[in-house]
């Protein structure tokens, strides 16, 4: 199921921003050269997909993807405009930094660029947590998109090489 979110209502939260960075955590837009570095991160923790969708992010004018970093440790990412303009996701934060608030910064922070760069509504496309989305930027379902824009997406088991 996809989600809308109207950003025009998004808020930066000031005390998480504020926490996080006394915790030595900043959320930025990633840089170029860290391509390689974000798609060797999400390949073992997420889909395949993601990983793709994260290098079309950074092809976007700005890039498009967003990383959580402490210590020049990477925590977790955002994307938008990656599977369609107009798209939240994928996003990520590493197990281990679970519980932190680097999700919902992230959430925020990207969706305030989509707002930046002239959105009025951002869809979370085939959104896993439904109620964190809705209790976080007031994200709405969107009625009969089940498959998402994701529907007969290739299955990468079904077409790997066979020796």
């Amino acid at each position: 199921m996809d989600l809308l979110v109207k950003l025009y209502d998004v808020e930066p939260d000031v005390d998480l921003d504020r926490r996080l960075k006394e915790g030595g955590i900043v959320i930025r837009r990633a840089l170029a050269p860290e391509l390689d570095t974000v798609r060797t991160w999400i390949a073992p923790r997420f889909s395949p997909g993601w990983v793709s969708e994260a290098q079309v992010a950074f092809a976007r004018d700005p890039n498009a993807c967003l990383i959580a970093v402490r210590d020049g440790k990477l925590l977790g990412f955002a994307c938008y405009d990656a599977i369609a303009l107009g798209f939240f996701g994928p996003t990520g934060v590493d197990e281990a930094a679970r519980g932190l608030g680097i999700g919902k910064a992230l959430l925020l922070r990207t969706l305030l660029a989509m707002r930046e760069r002239g959105y009025g509504y951002a869809a979370i496309g085939w959104a896993g947590p439904v109620d964190f989305y809705a209790r976080t930027v007031g994200a709405i379902p969107i009625p009969d998109s089940d498959g998402s824009v994701y529907t007969g997406l290739l299955d990468p088991l079904v077409h790997a090489p066979t020796e």
